[in-house]
């Protein structure tokens, strides 16, 4: 599948609000991604994401024939972190296991590391996310470690795994 690493632009707000809408993808992210998703909530986003880029972060539309399928972003920290970001994504549920976020995984840290002065860059999914954990090891990421019980998601308590690439 082709696919496009582009900046935001207002003319991704309606694809977001459509292809984020979905319980699978929000069950898989942190609670802050709303489910039901609405078009006020893909506004704000991708709006922020315009405001923001490059201050600190860098955010991508994943996009595929010209719309936005999902988001990919990489979050510089702060402090005795500063030298650390931190990976986020999701994808489009019809584009689920067709090598696309692995690719570009590759894509956005390739960036991070030629704009930013870090050493690292890491991601956090659950334990139970096998394709989002697959992804990032095809995508060259190690898999530093398991926190037990380190999430609460719709009441429930998860694991989460620490994933890196280091520079």
């Amino acid at each position: 599948m082709t696919f496009k690493l582009v900046k935001w632009n207002k003319e991704h707000i309606n694809s977001v609000a459509q292809h984020a809408n979905n319980q699978k993808i929000a069950d898989n992210l942190r609670d802050v991604f709303p489910y039901p998703y609405t078009y006020a909530d893909a506004e704000g986003y991708v709006n922020a994401c315009i405001k923001n880029d490059d201050d600190h972060q860098i955010t991508r539309a994943i996009e595929v024939a010209g719309k936005a399928v999902g988001s990919i972003g990489v979050f510089v920290k702060e402090d005795v972190y500063r030298k650390s970001a931190e990976l986020g994504y999701w994808l489009a549920e019809d584009y689920w296991g067709q090598g696309i976020m692995s690719e570009a995984v590759k894509q956005i840290c390739t960036e991070v590391f030629e704009c930013f002065d870090i050493v690292r860059i890491f991601a956090e999914p659950y334990g139970f996310n096998i394709g989002s954990r697959r992804g990032l090891e095809k995508a060259g990421f190690t898999l530093e470690g398991i926190m037990k019980s380190s999430v609460c998601k719709h009441e429930k308590i998860y694991d989460s795994c620490m994933y890196a690439l280091l520079k």
